[in-house]
C-alpha cells in the first residue's frame, strides 16, 4: 500500500464508523430498565458515579483512569476547571451516567493514585475512550507502555483538531 493511503484509509474507516454511528442512534432517548435492578451484563460492571471527563467509579468503589486520553481538568483542587473541561465531563455523564461497562486493561493494572487504568466500553461496544477523542472532548495522553490504541487516538485526534471540534474549536 502507498504510504499516502495508509495514513489516509484509517481517517476515512474513522469517519465512516463515527457517520455510522451518529445515524443509527436513537434521535429521542429510549426508556430503559431501572439501573439498580436491571441485571449487569456478564463481563460488565455497573458505573456508580462519573467523577469528571476521564474518571469513573464503579459500583465496588474503585476509580478508573481512562487510558490512551485526557480531558481538561474540573475537579482537581490545585488547579481550575479548564476551558472546555465542564463539557468534558457533561459528556462522559451522557455517555455513562446509569451503565454498566467493560473494563479492558493494557499493560498497567494501576496509575500512581490506585486508579484502575483502562479502556472503556459500553454493552452496544462503544469505545468510550475514543468517543471522547473523536468528538474533542480529549487530548491524546499516552502513557508508555499502555499504547494499545494510541495511533487510533492520534488519528481521530487530528481529525477532530482540524474540523475545530469541541476543545480544539473553544480552547485555541
Amino acid at each position: 500500500m502507498k504510504p499516502t493511503l495508509r495514513i489516509i484509509v484509517p481517517f476515512v474507516l474513522l469517519g465512516v464508523a463515527l457517520a455510522t454511528w451518529h445515524m443509527t442512534r436513537p434521535a429521542t432517548p429510549v426508556l430503559v430498565a431501572d439501573t439498580v435492578t436491571s441485571p449487569v451484563p456478564a463481563g460488565f460492571v455497573r458505573v456508580a458515579r462519573v467523577i469528571d471527563g476521564d474518571t469513573i467509579e464503579i459500583a465496588d468503589g474503585e476509580r478508573v483512569r481512562y487510558l490512551g486520553m485526557d480531558t481538561p481538568e474540573t475537579v482537581n483542587p490545585k488547579k481550575p476547571v479548564q476551558c472546555y473541561g465542564p463539557e468534558a465531563s457533561a459528556r462522559n455523564h451522557a455517555l455513562l451516567d446509569g451503565q454498566s461497562v467493560r473494563l479492558v486493561r493494557d499493560v498497567e493494572d494501576t496509575d500512581m493514585y490506585g486508579r484502575l487504568l483502562r479502556y472503556v466500553y459500553l454493552p452496544d461496544g462503544t469505545f468510550v475512550n475514543m468517543v471522547l477523542v473523536a468528538e474533542g472532548y480529549a487530548r491524546v495522553y499516552t502513557w508508555p507502555p499502555n499504547i494499545a490504541h494510541t495511533r487510533e487516538f492520534q488519528a481521530a485526534q487530528a481529525q477532530a483538531k482540524a474540523a475545530g471540534l469541541g476543545l480544539w474549536g473553544a480552547c485555541q
